[in-house]
């Protein structure tokens, strides 16, 4: 009989956070939430560019406006510029200080528009990265990121680079998390109204789960980290919308918004089928909880990017099982 026991197996902290869209202060208190939570790893689970652009119009003699949701601001002076860019960054829009000339110019020129959207996106991921490389350099928390369905593939290469040590690209990759468990990540989402950059049909998303999988060897010590929720799981529940309106529109029936699930059919058919450890998902904002398919246990944490709040889910992980997880805000 031995004298002493065998010491347990170390567990794996995972901090997942998701649906950020741009947001400056949402990123920065998820890079900031592994020593917080004394997470192992991070992940964010998609849809990390922003949706908009605001052009804040140089006038001269230190003054400036913008048009910032709906209402023209007017002000003076290096601060205000910069509290209106933190401001800014928080909502997760990016900004551009420009003469009334290169306006007009934009203006006249969609492809322009489109391109120095793409600029500004890429500029803030390549930022980030930065601010992540700084902030985790002295640790041994590794911060994983995918894409989402909102997410432009020509942005995401920033996330492609070979000499980072903290922060990884895991889009469309199956990586080992802390050499007793899996993840594999996705970002594409099924068809929504608004015909987003990263949208297949739920057939097509099926296929691409079933090849991915194929690099997976023990689906019971894996991690579905897939952006689209499964379909009716409490996951994905939001206002059902006609899509024949510009912008959609809700649908209601006696004075009631019409609620459905919004999900992908194939991702819950791979997680029923496969019956992976957990699976991390976004997507609907709005529909955060947390739910069992089998023995999977799903997180949404839902999000609140524009104000600034981050919704996070915080999982501890051993021998292929979920000991333990909490919804966070903060």
């Amino acid at each position: 009989m031995p004298l002493f026991s065998k010491s347990p197996k170390k567990s794996t902290r995972l901090f997942f956070a998701t649906d950020i869209h741009g947001s400056e202060r949402t990123f920065r208190k998820f890079i900031n939430a592994g020593k917080f939570y004394a997470a192992d790893v991070l992940i964010m689970g998609g849809d990390i560019i922003g949706k908009m652009a605001i052009p804040i119009i140089q006038e001269g003699n230190g003054r400036y406006r913008a048009t910032l949701q709906g209402t023209t601001e007017r002000l003076e002076g290096e601060q205000a510029l910069r509290d209106l860019t933190e401001r800014i960054g928080t909502l997760g829009f990016y900004s551009k200080v420009m003469s009334e000339e290169e306006l007009r110019a934009l203006q006249d020129d969609p492809g322009a528009v489109e391109a120095l959207f793409h600029v500004l996106a890429r500029e803030r991921l390549e930022q980030w990265i930065d601010l992540a490389e700084t902030r985790l350099k002295d640790s041994d928390i590794k911060a994983y990121v995918t894409g989402g369905n909102d997410d432009y593939p020509d942005v995401l290469e920033a996330l492609l680079g070979e000499d980072t040590h903290s922060i990884f690209g895991c889009e469309g990759k199956v990586i080992d998390l802390d050499g007793t468990h899996t993840m594999a990540s996705l970002g594409y989402s099924t068809p929504t109204p608004w015909k987003t950059p990263r949208e297949v049909s739920d057939e097509e998303l099926g296929r691409i789960i079933d090849q991915m999988m194929a690099g997976v060897t023990d689906p019971s010590h894996c991690v579905f980290n897939f952006h689209d929720p499964p379909i009716d799981s409490t996951l994905d529940t939001c206002p059902k919308l006609d899509w024949s309106t510009d912008p959609p529109t809700q649908i209601t029936e006696g004075g009631q918004v019409v609620l459905h699930g919004a999900g992908s059919r194939s991702v819950r058919k791979a997680i029923e089928a496969q019956q992976p450890m957990l699976g991390l998902h976004g997507h609907i904002h709005e529909s955060r909880g947390v739910t069992h398919l089998g023995r999977t246990l799903c997180v949404n944490p839902g999000s609140e990017y524009a104000e600034g709040v981050l919704r996070g889910c915080l999982l501890t992980l051993q021998a292929g099982r979920v000991e333990g997880h909490q919804l966070t805000s903060g």
